[in-house]
């Protein structure tokens, strides 16, 4: 099929690697504009750029495709781009921009979205950090056809995939995102001999994009709530604490034995080579840290913290 494809991060650089490798024609890539990035905040092109300027595959990097909206001079641009390219079907992944109805109605075969979650749970930004935030056991990648809605759309594929108990944001994008390669190179074989199903009424939750305001630990929460959002938030934007009046990022952690008398807060035990701290929640329970990092630092054990620290933080 003639495909353009619109997708930034590597999530979406894997589906465009096994497009082209399934032998479509990809005619357009459009992907976010280069953005600073690093210490020395110098312009650094996304993984679809990288993979789409390695292919020699036409590109174009709107800023904006809302005709009447800002930069209409963009959105002009890339209409030219995509009618010259006459995609029979676009794909979309995580490309960051909202796809106005000029744009959903061009190919013939419709707009093609690689979510990852099993919908109508989590339609959204972030849905692979809010299920694991939400103690999901369960995840997946749906392919829909995209409409109007955030996310609403009929739903043409869907696998489920568990969600590991010492899994990241990191590690589970990983997987969906090969998961996500495999499904969309099968919708697009399968094509119109592929039917669409509606998306359930019920059952409908909305991942709201991170905010970094969001890092800050409240260690009020249950420890569970807590390790589950250690886990949700790496590697972005990663969890925060004041511990023993040292700011901390606190990477990974686990639940352990609180003591029903210690203030939400309080530091249980520090050493040798284990800090615990104490949390909210009934059952009143503790979080025990296992890796931490200090401002400018690398991560580490929280054993060698506690060993650089110096004296114990107590």
């Amino acid at each position: 099929m003639r495909v353009a494809f619109a997708g930034t991060p590597e999530f979406a650089r894997l589906a465009l690697e096994a497009i082209v490798a399934a032998g479509h024609e990809v005619t357009l890539v459009l992907t976010q504009p280069d953005r600073p990035a690093g210490r020395g905040m110098k312009l650094q092109s996304s993984p679809v750029k990288q993979l789409a300027t390695s292919l020699h595959l036409p590109l174009a990097q709107p800023r904006s495709l809302r005709l009447q909206g800002k930069h209409p001079e963009d959105a002009r641009a890339a209409e030219a781009a995509l009618r010259r390219a006459a995609p029979e079907v676009m794909v979309v992944a995580a490309y960051g921009l909202i796809l106005p109805p000029w744009v959903l109605a061009l190919p013939a075969a419709g707009c093609l979205n690689i979510h990852a979650s099993l919908l109508p749970r989590w339609r959204g930004a972030a849905p692979i950090q809010r299920a694991i935030e939400a103690g999901d056991a369960t995840t997946g990648i749906t392919i829909m056809r995209m409409g109007a809605g955030l996310d609403t759309g009929p739903m043409l594929l869907e696998e489920v995939m568990p969600i590991a108990a010492d899994d990241t944001a990191a590690t589970l994008h990983d997987r969906l995102a090969r998961l996500g390669a495999r499904l969309i190179v099968e919708a697009l074989a399968r094509g119109p001999a592929l039917p669409a199903r509606e998306q359930p009424a019920e059952g409908v939750t909305y991942a709201h994009k991170i905010d970094k305001a969001e890092a800050a630990i409240d260690w009020q929460q249950p420890a569970a709530v807590i390790e589950r959002r250690l886990r949700a938030f790496d590697p972005f934007p990663g969890c925060t604490a004041e511990i023993a009046g040292q700011p901390l990022k606190v990477w990974r952690g686990r639940v352990a034995q609180g003591d029903a008398g210690a203030a939400a807060g309080s530091v249980l035990a520090a050493g040798p080579g284990r800090l615990v701290v104490a949390c909210g929640g009934p059952p009143r329970q503790a979080l025990e840290i296992l890796e931490v990092q200090v401002p400018g630092g690398r991560r580490m054990p929280v054993r060698e913290w506690l060993q650089r620290a110096g004296p114990t933080p107590a």
